[in-house]
């Protein structure tokens, strides 16, 4: 088969339109970069071990088709939420390895019948696998003991005042915006908005394999540079908000909480301005009184639903709380006495010039209306990536 390439083509240079010089457009190797992709896809189906993924499913499917599994329902529960991501990820490492083979085919037809048209519709796909192919490698370094959970995300406004607050606000629509455009489920349990403008904080929920694993990157304190909207002689402000990135419980986790370790407040929702957006005191506020973590959800008209979800969400922090507690006893035998790498993660600078870094992976990006409508995948990826080699230096 001869190679698959685009030809050269001759192309004006629009900044010298009018010397009637043109300059080639290189050719595209197509046969390179798809076995490149190949490569790829065959070293993560050696990391997932696919065979192995598929006796997993075969053993789950029998599992979950005994009569009596719903006898005990926290083992139900465990062994259907683990079918599904098995048979999820069998269907997704399949579904590429056919759009893989497919390429060099929907390449060659479109080459051969000289059809632009098709031959930019394939180079569009092969992006798109690429694309998805690159996005599933980062996610086999996703191996954490709860990498593949739902997310539980609260944002606080820190120092700064009516700035910091306004920024809160705004990070939140950075990730809601970055879940939108990954069709990633997001529920808002609770908003507390400052008197001014912006919020003090929120807390809400994303759900999507790989939610945590994903999203635990972005812990940490994110710090905002701009000439402040809400000073009047236009001067530059330095404000913060901190992000905390939880995993969802699962009815295993067996986090025992004593009620009488609990405080529970309950109170009348309310919007921005204070505006009332409920009539009654179905919101409910619980405070840990031996941690001093305080949760709270108004998502819900019902008080009792509320206080349920509130449970869940204090459920998911004291599980993360003792995670980390585990990994400082380990840090500590191995020596490690580096300070908590969430700490001042991200600059967010607006003026006097335009730049995104991060402060672990040096990564950038002077696109900063891009970053805060979303788009920052490539953040991320730089952050997990980041997070696995320092893990492998400790270890």
């Amino acid at each position: 088969m001869q190679p698959l390439r685009r030809k050269a083509k001759e192309s004006r240079n629009p900044g010298h339109q009018n010397t009637g010089y043109s300059y080639p457009v290189a050719e595209r190797e197509y046969d390179l970069e798809i076995a490149e992709i190949d490569a790829t896809l065959v070293s993560i189906e050696k990391v997932l071990n696919l065979p192995k993924l598929r006796e997993d499913a075969k053993v789950l499917e029998e599992a979950a088709g005994v009569p009596n599994l719903w006898d005990d329902p926290e083992a139900a529960q465990k062994v259907t939420s683990k079918l599904s991501r098995v048979q999820s990820e069998i269907k997704r490492l399949v579904e590429l390895r056919q759009r893989v083979e497919d390429l060099p085919i929907l390449i060659e037809l479109a080459q051969n019948e000289s059809d632009d048209v098709a031959l930019k519709d394939a180079e569009r796909e092969l992006e798109s696998v690429k694309k998805a192919v690159g996005e599933l490698e980062v996610q086999t370094l996703l191996n954490g003991e709860y990498d593949d959970r739902n997310a539980l995300i609260t944002i606080r406004s820190e120092a700064g005042g009516v700035e910091a607050a306004d920024w809160a606000e705004t990070l939140m629509r950075m990730y809601l915006r970055y879940c939108e455009r990954h069709n990633y489920k997001v529920d808002v349990l609770e908003t507390s908005y400052a008197e001014e403008a912006g919020i003090k904080s929120t807390t809400f929920r994303v759900e999507a394999p790989y939610a945590y694993g994903t999203l635990s990157v972005e812990q940490g304190t994110h710090r905002l540079v701009r000439i402040s909207p809400f000073d009047s002689q236009s001067r530059r402000h330095t404000s913060f908000a901190g992000v905390e990135v939880v995993p969802v419980v699962e009815q295993s986790d067996h986090i025992e909480i004593d009620e009488k370790e609990i405080r529970v407040d309950v109170y009348r929702s309310s919007g921005p301005g204070g505006q009332g957006v409920n009539t009654t005191d179905s919101a409910v506020r619980i405070t840990h009184i031996p941690t001093g973590i305080v949760v709270s959800c108004q998502n819900e008209r019902s008080q009792i639903q509320n206080r349920a979800t509130a449970m869940a969400v204090l459920q998911s922090k004291l599980l993360e709380r003792r995670r980390h507690e585990e990994q400082a006893k380990m840090n500590a035998l191995k020596g490690d006495n580096s300070g908590s790498w969430g700490n001042q993660m991200r600059s967010y600078v607006l003026h006097p010039y335009q730049m995104v870094k991060d402060l672990r992976t040096d990564h950038e990006t002077g696109n900063t209306a891009a970053v805060l409508n979303g788009e920052i995948d490539d953040f991320i990826e730089a952050g997990i990536r980041w997070r696995r080699s320092s893990a492998g230096s400790v270890d």
